[in-house]
């Protein structure tokens, strides 16, 4: 997952030389998120949770086939990421699964963080996007980074693209 905005220029070319499948998570939004964006409103839970139940079954697909995935999606709330780990049934239990009942997924996700400054400067480098640079601080607004129990690292946008890939690389094959 990244911090607001998607914004990291991580994309599909380096995971492919590792053979694992890269997903856009704003590639799934429906019609009517990307309208509502784009005209300046920030989406709330109602529209995001469809979406992210929809990315949890794309990466339960993947692991049921042993397919690494990276997928790219802001994920700002503890329960978004709940969502994405244990899906639709989830929603509203913040209890552990029990074993063997539809087992969460396993997933680390990378909170990519940075100055807020540096983000909206990679924003207004993106071009044909829907997401203006004006709904950057309502996802800081809504943002709750990682924490324990949950599976994360967090990486530092200020540093190099191939730094940060690194890092990323080390955290999840020495883990």
């Amino acid at each position: 997952t990244a911090t607001p905005g998607n914004s990291t220029g991580l994309g599909r070319s380096g995971w492919k030389a590792l053979g694992w499948k890269f997903y856009d998570a704003d590639d799934y939004h429906s019609p009517d998120n990307k309208k509502k964006m784009a005209a300046g409103m920030p989406l709330n839970d109602e529209d995001r949770i469809p979406w992210l139940c929809a990315l949890h079954d794309i990466l339960r697909r993947e692991e049921s086939s042993r397919q690494d995935a990276v997928l790219a999606c802001s994920a700002l709330k503890k329960i978004y990421r709940h969502i994405l780990v244990s899906g639709a049934s989830e929603i509203g239990n913040s209890q552990s699964e029990k074993p063997g009942e539809n087992a969460a997924l396993n997933i680390v996700f990378v909170h990519l963080d940075g100055p807020t400054d540096l983000i909206a400067h990679r924003l207004e480098k993106r071009r044909g996007h829907f997401m203006p640079l004006k709904l950057l601080q309502s996802q800081f607004d809504a943002l709750e980074p990682p924490t324990a129990p949950e599976s994360f690292i967090t990486v530092s946008l200020e540093k190099s693209l191939p730094e940060i890939v690194l890092e990323i690389e080390k955290a999840i094959f020495s883990g």
